[in-house]
């Protein structure tokens, strides 16, 4: 981001275009799944490689961690300019009224595409088991957890902030303390500090799978506690990024740096969880388990900061190309799954190799979303639900009036 946008509070674009892909890395993640060494997801290509869950890991270490830290500054920016009951309406709006009105068609188109698969497979009514009794504690959010957890940290950034911004009107204690303290945590070095809770509740966590690093919070009302201090710290960290917007500029700078210590970090991570090819057992070994919480701790934050530096440094001109992608996400990424599972279906007893497959799946995810963007959301006013603008169509310009010469 250039010093003028800070100065000038115009569309932050790096961290816009870095908030879409991480919505969009969502499609690579979920299709890569179908190709794991063992198999995990609801659909088994015949074609399995470690590389598939190498990058299954690596997008998984930082993808949701990065998105919660932005959507936290963006949040505080809301909450700072608008106000407590124009920032809530807002939110309602865009956050909740889309997981009301999506969940349900999404879990129906979900369910949809197993009934389907288990039909090609040759199952039957008879070979299915019984369907779990759902209640608060176990209720499937899909893919769509995300928003309910946005909701539940959109509520604790306005009880803490509350006082905090009562006792200190004149600015001065949050400019010595808070300020500082934020100065502090974006150094290389304060992945380390935000890692320490995170590791802690990773290490406390029952029957915790290395591998799949902070367990996503996907069913139940009540995320789980390293999905809550985990995403929460990140959350935070992007509220108080808001007050030091400067600082973005220091961590681009440090770019190198933050990405060396995530490498690191992740490849350590990966180590002790047991390589490229999942091991789908709790860590038993208490010592083997707390290193792998602090390798995990550490690489969340690492590479989320790393990712943060590279966007700034790379990404902050305007782009038309990414400004569409970034806009288009929300909607891509709410309809992806039952797309990138009808992709897995069709391709999988394909004789072709799995990134030729991972690409046909996600591309033609993304061409089916993008399509329906574009007809349904963008120029209608679900752009302006979703996206808070609805996008005129273009119009062709007015023929001129021929010249007599002509």
């Amino acid at each position: 981001m250039a010093a003028d946008d800070i100065k000038t509070g115009e569309r932050l674009h790096g961290l816009d275009a870095l908030r879409g892909a991480a919505l969009l890395l969502g499609l690579v993640l979920h299709g890569a799944m179908a190709f794991f060494p063992t198999p995990i997801w609801v659909v088994a290509d015949d074609q399995r490689s470690v590389w598939a869950s190498g990058l299954f890991f690596a997008i998984h270490l930082f993808r949701m961690a990065t998105f919660f830290l932005i959507a936290g500054l963006f949040a505080h920016m809301m909450l700072a300019r608008r106000g407590l009951v124009r920032f809530g309406i807002n939110r309602l709006a865009r956050i909740a009224g889309p997981l009301a009105v999506f969940w349900g068609p999404s879990l129906a188109a979900i369910v949809a595409v197993l009934i389907w698969n288990a039909g090609l497979q040759g199952m039957t009514a008879a070979d299915a088991p019984p369907p779990p009794t759902y209640d608060w504690t176990n209720l499937p959010l899909t893919h769509l957890w995300f928003l309910w957890v946005l909701l539940i940290f959109y509520v604790g950034l306005v009880v803490v902030r509350a006082p905090f911004a009562a006792l200190d009107r004149q600015g001065g204690w949050g400019r010595a303390v808070v300020d500082r303290a934020t100065a502090l945590l974006v150094q290389p070095g304060g992945a380390v500090v935000l890692g320490a809770p995170l590791a802690l509740a990773l290490w406390l966590h029952p029957n915790w799978v290395a591998f799949f690093g902070v367990p996503t919070p996907d069913a139940g009302l009540i995320p789980n506690t390293p999905a809550l201090v985990g995403f929460g710290l990140a959350f935070g960290l992007g509220a108080l990024l808001d007050r030091r917007r400067d600082l973005l500029e220091r961590i681009a700078a440090r770019w190198p740096l933050h990405l060396g210590l995530a490498l690191a970090a992740g490849a350590t991570a990966l180590a002790l969880a047991g390589g490229p090819n999942p091991r789908l057992e709790p860590i038993t070994d208490p010592a083997i388990k707390a290193a792998a919480a602090g390798a995990f701790g550490v690489a969340v934050y690492a590479s989320s900061l790393a990712a943060v530096a590279v966007a700034v440094r790379f990404c902050s001109g305007h782009s038309a190309v990414r400004r569409y992608l970034a806009d288009a996400a929300y909607w891509i990424y709410i309809v992806h799954l039952p797309l990138v599972m009808v992709g897995q279906v069709l391709v999988q007893d394909w004789s072709l190799a799995w990134p030729v497959k991972l690409a046909l799946i996600v591309g033609g995810a993304l061409a089916a979303s993008i399509a329906g963007y574009e007809l349904l959301i963008r120029h209608s006013f679900m752009g302006r639900w979703l996206n808070g603008r609805r996008v005129p169509w273009r119009r062709r310009p007015a023929a001129s009036a021929p010249s007599p010469a002509e």
